[in-house]
């Protein structure tokens, strides 16, 4: 059983340098992988070396790294969720984190804030996230159970959709309107490295509060009072995940838009050969999730002709019915 958790991993990450091969060679340029390192190494030998390196380091390396980013903190802050709420059906896009993220990104452009600085939307964005995730720690902390945490997540994100839809109503023109509407789908699209350097350092510390929970994660599964008679600090562990929550899917949303559901196929798809601890959920949601979204991407780039898909309606046909099958489970079990 123990061997199962370290070659999960390997997987994982065999998988994801597999699909990252993929992903630079795909395109309306097709590059072998010959061409791929020569374009790297000698990007000055032929104006045909110069064009592939131009295409790998301007549009698909930020491409992929980003999608690695995101896919990572989607997974990783949905298992951290899941384990602090004691709920497998908690996700950042369903209960309502990332939309209410997108929405502070949202009025950060719809008011031209920007323009002032560019950490303005990021740090509106993962302002956004925190209210999200502080109100859903407040309600389960009052004994909610699944179907109420629920309902309350969906109740959050139809707010935040609403009055996103109310900005974008009253948006003052058509060039806003498209600037907003990249919250509402999500896409990984003529991104660049100024992309991943705007959200790498919020995303990265996210990530390291949220790994270093594991084992608080493991104690609460007994229950609060034994996690607490084991040390536990109930308090500063909601914190820790809630800003580490913050600060990943709120960066990510500011640069991506929203992209749901990856936080909650992911661990509920792994969690089980992980035999059920949290602590190794976490880092394998990670993997997991960078590999899901980097996959998502990739078929999307396959599939779309003239006009690219988003990658959020992408993420959102493949884990709305998942989550349907989720919810049909759980009432299966209570009947």
């Amino acid at each position: 059983m123990y061997r199962r958790y370290p070659l999960l991993n390997y997987g994982l990450v065999i998988l994801l340098l597999l699909l990252a091969m993929v992903s630079l060679r795909i395109g309306p340029v097709s590059i072998s992988v010959s061409d791929m390192i020569n374009a790297l190494v000698n990007s000055q030998e032929t104006s045909q070396t110069l064009r592939h390196n131009l295409i790998l380091i301007e549009l698909r390396l930020p491409r992929l790294l980003l999608a690695m980013l995101v896919g990572a903190s989607l997974g990783i802050s949905g298992a951290a969720l899941q384990g602090l709420l004691r709920n497998p059906l908690a996700e950042p896009g369903l209960i309502g984190v990332s939309s209410c993220a997108g929405l502070g990104a949202v009025i950060c452009l719809y008011f031209g804030l920007s323009t002032l600085s560019m950490w303005l939307l990021p740090t509106m964005a993962m302002a956004g996230a925190t209210l999200a995730t502080l109100l859903l720690c407040w309600i389960g902390r009052h004994h909610a159970g699944s179907l109420t945490l629920i309902l309350s997540g969906i109740a959050l994100s139809s707010l935040a959709a609403a009055l996103t839809s109310l900005a974008l109503n009253l948006a003052p023109s058509p060039a806003d309107v498209q600037d907003m509407v990249l919250w509402l789908l999500g896409s990984l699209n003529y991104r660049s490295f100024n992309d991943i350097q705007l959200c790498f350092p919020f995303v990265l510390t996210g990530l390291v509060l949220l790994m270093s929970c594991g084992a608080k994660l493991d104690a609460l599964t007994l229950g609060e009072a034994e996690a607490q008679s084991l040390g536990v600090n109930l308090p500063k562990l909601q914190r820790q995940i809630i800003v580490g929550t913050a600060l990943s899917v709120g960066a990510c949303v500011a640069v991506t838009g929203t992209i749901g559901f990856v936080g909650l196929v992911v661990p509920h798809l792994l969690r089980r050969w992980v035999d059920y601890h949290p602590s190794r959920l976490l880092l394998s949601s990670a993997l997991g999730g960078a590999a899901l979204l980097l996959l998502a991407d990739i078929a999307l780039r396959l599939l779309s002709s003239t006009q690219e898909i988003m990658l959020g309606v992408v993420t959102a046909l493949i884990g709305a019915p998942f989550f349907l099958i989720l919810v049909l489970q759980q009432k299966w079990r209570l009947a």
